[in-house]
């Protein structure tokens, strides 16, 4: 059998669509060693991805996501492979490809958070896009052979918008990679002091205990997008002086914004830290007293339990998939009760049992998920929509 994966948002320029697509990838390969896969890959991560099994072929795609190009071009591509099963690890299916398929839908949070602040774009443009991502959506839970998804409560709202859903929903829960890199010592503190999170310079200290010198500080790592809810952080920063609150995410339209938000507010103890590579998260990961995660909406929230695996206590917000996902790992606030953030923080950074117990709470929680059981799922999801399909020409 042949099958095709839409990989054009694998690793690290997808986010974490991106971390989703190259982890199955990357597992398939390994647990597959009967079916033939054309992985489809853009010019950004062509070199990104080497196969590792013979079985496994890349091909170069220079089709934009959300474009005209993808609607109408790359399902002739597609077509030319006769394929027995495409998977589409997002919902921009090409209306005009006739083949079998499956799709992953991790979220709506198009649908649940269609706002102007979302864009920047005009409104008129914004409308057009909101309409074709609308459409698109629907025309792919409407013709997808079956659709994955990364939770039971976006496979509840699925469901809810989409009865045609109905019946073809299959859940596969990702997971948080247990792999942590790390900075060489002097590094860390290069890294550390660049951030303004050492109370000393490096050379004062060198062959000394970083922690004696570093100002306690909080983590965040993800996007600034608005339904993140990060002018919650910007708010409750100045009633924590003693703390330093550390936000991880690529330089952007959104955190510019929330630059600005901060400077008005005067929240001087919020540090914007922009991209950090892997082994620089390692350092930030391991010397955090708490993750903080105030999102409204997730679809899976796999960067909080990534912090879980990092043995970091959570405060999350109990919103979303959150509670699903984290359990009782976490602590949890209402990001529409005024005073609940601040309230559940002060109590996780006045206890160092409630820290370490959540820490402990973490590592149990993360057991419960693995990105080879989720390839696993997803092959058996291939198979039957193939066999469903000869079954069916029958």
């Amino acid at each position: 059998m042949r099958i095709g994966i839409d990989a054009r948002f694998y690793g690290s320029v997808g986010k974490g669509l991106g971390r989703y697509t190259e982890k199955l990838i990357e597992r398939l390969e390994a647990l597959d060693t009967d079916n033939d896969y054309v992985v489809f890959l853009r010019r950004e991560n062509f070199d990104e991805y080497a196969p590792k099994n013979a079985r496994f072929k890349k091909i170069l795609v220079a089709y934009p996501w959300y474009s005209f190009s993808e609607q109408f071009l790359f399902p002739l591509r597609l077509l030319s492979f006769r394929l027995d099963i495409m998977h589409f690890p997002h919902f921009n299916v090409p209306f005009l490809y006739p083949k079998r398929f499956v799709v992953t839908i991790h979220d709506l949070i198009l649908l649940h958070y269609p706002t102007f602040q979302s864009t920047t774009h005009t409104a008129l443009f914004y409308r057009i896009k909101f309409a074709a991502y609308r459409l698109t959506i629907a025309s792919a839970i409407r013709r997808a052979r079956h659709i994955i998804t990364v939770s039971h409560f976006t496979e509840q709202d699925i469901l809810t918008r989409y009865p045609a859903a109905r019946g073809k929903i299959s859940v596969t829960y990702e997971a948080a990679d247990l792999l942590c890199q790390f900075l060489s010592q002097d590094q860390e503190r290069m890294l550390l002091d660049r951030l303004g999170l050492l109370r000393e310079a490096p050379a004062e200290i060198r062959g000394g205990n970083i922690r004696d010198i570093l100002h306690p500080y909080l983590l965040y790592v993800g996007n600034a997008y608005p339904h993140k809810n990060l002018e919650a952080i910007v708010r409750i920063a100045p009633l924590f002086p003693a703390y330093m609150f550390v936000l991880v995410g690529k330089e952007d339209y959104f955190y510019a914004r929330l630059k600005k938000i901060a400077q008005e507010q005067r929240a001087q103890n919020v540090i914007f830290a922009g991209f950090v590579n892997d082994r620089g998260l390692g350092t930030l990961y391991r010397y955090a007293l708490c993750y903080i995660f105030p999102s409204f909406y997730e679809g899976f929230g796999l960067p909080p339990l990534e912090a879980m695996a990092r043995g970091l206590p959570v405060l999350a917000s109990r919103t979303g998939s959150l509670p699903e996902i984290l359990g009782e790992a976490a602590r949890y606030f209402d990001p529409h009760t005024a005073g609940s953030f601040g309230k559940e923080l002060a109590e996780i950074l006045s206890s160092e049992a409630v820290r370490m117990e959540l820490s402990v709470r973490g590592h149990r929680q993360i057991a419960r998920y693995s990105w080879e059981r989720m390839a696993v799922e997803t092959l058996d999801l291939y198979i039957s929509s193939i066999k469903n399909k000869r079954r069916d020409s029958a």
